[in-house]
């Protein structure tokens, strides 16, 4: 079962237009919420008016902000609805609550903010200025996890620190040094589905609440913590998810749906994000500023590394402050280096927060690194891939906060890069002319990613059987489209030597009664929950095996489990059926023993450290996913179009469980990168406010932009994983935008250091002189 392309348990819901999402869900007797946002980035608020408001018919509240609660799982550094100032062009200052949708809107937009504009902080390099307006003046008062440093009386909402080796050392032994600076806007996750909530308070005090989000229990856990409400009285509900890519990680529209139900008495409340809303108004992807400078020998052996990352959070740390820290503890790429100096900082400006996004910081700071690799080369005269091989990190290696590094926990980056090298038939050369004005160019990129989620976090499984034989798996995993739930029933059909087809899996999380799982991030999920569910089947088996030793009088290490059967490991025709035992067994007298098989399984990383903070030393990842990628273009170079003809990955998975799976997953990763590469960013007027907050301005890869995509996959299994296998649920993705940059770099003969790649700014880059 392990490696077969397995049709997804969902699928059939899915095209034939039946499956259940969020805004799907029975609404009889439901009311409507509806936001009135900021059209200013950032503001005194001087008063709120909504006397207009209230002559609508079926208006039954009108919510304004409040000092407190401030909320956020590093940083409570965020009000529920904005109070005394906005920090963000779209942040929510009102809402209100009516019978319809329409009234709703009509009242919302009768709502009169009177605010006094302050100065806006438009991006995190003028944010550090000694100067600069403050976004946040109270930083110091806020409440805060232990393993967070914000700085008060400045706009930085974090630092993480990496120091390794010697820099004195490393500089001195450098012969070729460059330097160079990198940058690209905050944009969207573009979800096919936007964010809804629905939240209904009942009369004897439970909470019920459905999300399209990536983590329910989350949303459990701090619903109770900033609001106060038992958590054995919150029930979160979590249907299909229409796409996330850690857009939906955040808890936010769910505060703002509970605080609307309790304003009309506990009635179930909507909260459906608009296109616009959801682009400006929730959480966005982080931009960033990065400064990277690399030594090398004469004969291209990478000596120092030093970084400075200025990761723009927005109005809010909410993930912010974990994304920076992520980037610093893989921050020099998948690249063996001695001596390491960066400085990774969250910073906050006043654009939209930022959140998760599928790659966490991965595809953005390798974005910066390995387009300094490609200009390291280039001024060494060197073969791009032969730089990157000579110094690619290996088993026997550490990471910048020195893990040391093995097979099973890092895989086999040379051999990745050599089999991308065949792929791409890269010895033809990098740039080729295909006309007077038209040349066919290729760009590289090495990639590599682990997961610094919670240290402790975990994932259970229960399953139950039928009287039919078959199981049924429930796990706390959100299906947001990639397959995992599909994944784990293969895991448990290989562990139980039974047909896939006959496990079933709950695709709805239900708090009260789905086993937890942490969240559906970092491509953690086959991993924690592929782990429980092997612990579970043990469970399964061990009851199995027991109830039938007793059945044929003797020891349960006598007996096998497969095949939907019980049996004699050595007279394999002596065998009970499962079915006939799932609920226990009955003798021809009337004995009964046992009952309904009922197994449980649990996982938790373990011995994994939070980093130190003035060295970064520390073990904050299980293991990582290395691979190598490219793009090859056609460019025009007379007008600065081009086309992508070709995208490669050639991904070290650890073990292939679902190979169209896999598959499917690297390349919708892929796309997602070029697009955000080549095409996504928000466009900020002088006054912080966005000008594309909708899909008809604001850019994405559309059909038939796409390339012919090419992947393959080596496989170094990663042992403490199921089956080996090593998360690939973002991986495609990251080295999109550096392998674009890359080949446009060397096809245009200009830098290209700013993104997006659009044909504009490559024309602006080769009109100054240096880097778009």
């Amino acid at each position: 079962m392990i490696g077969k392309s397995v049709y997804r348990k969902e699928s059939l819901d899915k095209v034939t237009g039946t499956a259940k999402y969020t805004d799907d869900m029975p609404s009889t007797g439901m009311l409507h919420a509806k936001l009135v946002i900021s059209p200013n980035a950032h503001a005194k608020i001087k008063s709120i008016d909504t006397t207009e408001a209230w002559q609508i018919p079926g208006v039954r509240a009108i919510l304004t902000g409040q000092p407190s609660p401030l909320t956020g799982e590093e940083i409570r550094d965020r009000p529920i609805i904005a109070f005394d100032k906005v920090r963000y062009h779209g942040e929510p200052i009102a809402v209100v609550v009516a019978d319809t949708p329409v009234q709703a809107a009509k009242a919302a937009n009768l709502v009169k903010i009177t605010v006094e504009p302050l100065p806006v902080v438009h991006s995190p390099t003028e944010a550090i200025r000694p100067n600069a307006p403050l976004v946040h003046e109270h930083l110091a008062a806020y409440q805060k996890i232990e393993h967070v440093y914000p700085e008060p009386n400045t706009n930085i909402a974090d630092r993480t620190k990496i120091r390794k080796g010697s820099m004195q050392k490393g500089w001195l032994m450098s012969d070729v040094t460059v330097q160079a600076e990198f940058s690209f806007s905050p944009s969207d996750h573009a979800a096919m589905e936007t964010r809804c909530v629905t939240a209904e308070i009942k009369p004897d005090g439970t909470v019920v609440i459905h999300s399209s989000s990536q983590s329910p229990f989350m949303i459990k856990k701090l619903i109770a913590q900033d609001l106060g409400v038992e958590a054995g009285k919150i029930i979160v509900h979590t249907p299909l998810v229409g796409g996330g890519y850690g857009g939906k990680v955040p808890v936010q529209l769910e505060f703002i749906a509970y605080l609307a139900s309790q304003a009309v008495g506990g009635r179930p409340v909507k909260l459906l994000n608009t296109r616009e809303e959801d682009m400006i108004t929730s959480p966005v992807h982080i931009g960033l500023h990065a400064t990277v400078k690399l030594g090398c020998t004469k004969d291209g052996t990478l000596t120092a590394a030093e970084m400075v990352y200025l990761f723009d959070t927005g109005a809010y740390s909410d993930k912010g402050a974990t994304i920076s820290r992520a980037a610093a503890v893989t921050c020099t790429g998948p690249y063996h280096i001695e001596n390491i100096w960066c400085d990774s900082l969250c910073v906050y400006t006043n654009h939209p927060y930022a959140t998760a996004f599928r790659g966490f910081s991965h595809s953005e700071i390798l974005f910066a690194f390995e387009r300094t690799m490609d200009l390291l080369a280039e001024k060494l005269g060197m073969d791009p891939l032969e730089l990157r091989d000579k110094n690619a990190i290996r088993p026997g290696h550490n990471t910048p906060t020195q893990t040391s590094l093995h097979a099973s926990n890092v895989g086999d980056l040379p051999t990745c890069i050599q089999r991308l090298k065949e792929l791409m038939n890269w010895n033809e050369g990098q740039r080729i002319a295909i006309s007077d004005r038209k040349v066919r160019a290729k760009g590289i990129s090495c990639i590599w990613k682990t997961s610094t989620i919670d240290t402790n976090a975990g994932s259970g499984v229960t399953l139950t059987f039928n009287p039919d034989g078959s199981i049924n798996l429930l796990s706390g995993i959100v299906e947001i489209g990639t397959g995992t739930k599909t994944v784990l029933a293969q895991i448990l059909a290989e562990k139980m030597n039974m047909d896939v087809n006959q496990i079933h899996v709950q695709m709805e999380v239900n708090t009260q009664s789905t086993p937890e799982h942490w969240k559906t991030v970092a491509s953690r999920g086959t991993f924690m929950a592929g782990r429980a569910v092997l612990k579970a089947a043990d469970d399964a088996i061990r009851q199995l095996k027991e109830i039938a030793s007793r059945v044929f009088v003797c020891s349960p290490d006598d007996l096998m489990v497969g095949y939907g059967k019980v049996f004699l490991r050595d007279n394999p025709a002596t065998f009970l059926q499962i079915k006939d035992i799932a609920y226990g067994y009955k003798y021809p007298n009337g004995y009964g023993i046992g009952g309904q098989i009922v197994a449980y399984g649990n996982y938790s990383l373990r011995h994994l450290t939070h980093i130190d903070h003035e060295t970064g030393k520390g073990d904050p990842g299980p293991e990582w996913t290395v691979g190598t990628q490219g793009i090859e273009i056609e460019f025009d170079t007379r007008d600065y179009t081009y086309n992508i003809l070709k995208a490669y990955s050639v991904i070290d998975i650890g073990k292939v469980l679902n190979n169209k799976g896999a598959q499917g997953q690297v390349m919708g990763a892929m796309a997602m990168g070029i697009s955000f590469a080549a095409k996504e960013a928000f466009i900020f007027d002088t006054e912080g406010r966005i000008q594309n907050p909708r899909l008809r301005t604001y850019k994405t890869l559309h059909y038939g932009e796409h390339p012919e995509y090419v992947i393959d996959f080596h496989e170094t299994l990663h042992l403490d994983s199921p089956y080996g296998a090593r998360g690939v649920g973002e991986h495609g993705l990251i080295g999109m935008p550096a392998a674009l940059a890359n080949s446009l770099s060397i096809a245009a003969g200009v830098p290209l250091n700013h993104l997006p790649l659009t044909p504009e700014s490559i024309w602006k880059a080769k009109k100054a002189g240096g880097s778009a």
